[in-house]
């Protein structure tokens, strides 16, 4: 953290003394530092390395004290978990204030993320192996026959906000052969209604309406 400010005094050095091409590399480095991304990393590795630190050094003396070791175990995870009920907050202002004091753009950080494919591709990945396990000790996920049931499954006992990728599938499922239905009749549908007469009608809303009454007729 003490070398953070040195050593973008040398990268702005280094972007301002050379040239197109040796600009490219220092710039993207230095743009990399000064993101909000990099400042949270930071500051929350030097969060968890602080914790686990006096384990880390018991863990590699070659004179093990095996109930102190133990000691240091348990006391590291109720570290851990003190951290993760009410260490979040205050780690923020740190952010905060850390992109404050060196002028660094500052997004809304209670937006919520917003991943990409990739990454969405990962938490979906795991998100299935995790309903696998949960299947197997859930009876009532283990009763449900058909997809509509396993999306009645997951809305009752809320493991729809646990899977959330896993029900946007179903429900992208349930709904693909309603969607695809109503583009093949309103196809079929344009046909009927779009004669010669009502093609050269100047208002479109009329005959847009007309078209929804008319594929809509059954509900009409």
């Amino acid at each position: 953290m003490r070398m953070f400010d040195s050593v973008s005094v040398v990268l702005q050095d280094i972007i301002e003394s050379g040239n197109l091409t040796q600009k490219s590399e220092p710039n993207g480095i230095y743009n990399a530092m000064t993101s909000v991304k990099f400042i949270f990393i930071l500051h929350f590795m030097i969060e968890m390395l602080g914790i686990t630190d006096d384990l880390c050094q018991a863990l590699q003396y070659k004179l093990q004290d095996i109930l102190n070791a133990m000691q240091l175990v348990l006391s590291t995870i109720t570290l851990l978990q003190k951290f993760k009920e009410h260490g979040w907050d205050p780690l923020i202002e740190k952010v905060k204030l850390f992109c404050k004091d060196y002028e660094i753009e500052l997004l809304n950080l209670s937006a919520p993320y917003k991943a990409g494919r990739e990454k969405e591709m990962l938490n979906m990945k795991i998100q299935l192996e995790h309903f696998q396990l949960d299947a197997h000790q859930t009876m009532k996920l283990q009763k449900a026959s058909t997809v509509v049931e396993l999306c009645h499954v997951l809305a009752k006992t809320n493991k729809s906000i646990i899977y959330p990728l896993l029900d946007r599938i179903i429900h992208l499922v349930l709904t693909l052969p309603v969607s695809t239905i109503t583009i093949e009749r309103v196809f079929s549908a344009m046909k009927i209604v779009k004669k010669r007469l009502r093609n050269r009608m100047e208002d479109d809303f009329f005959l847009s309406t007309y078209l929804v009454t008319y594929i809509e007729k059954e509900i009409a």
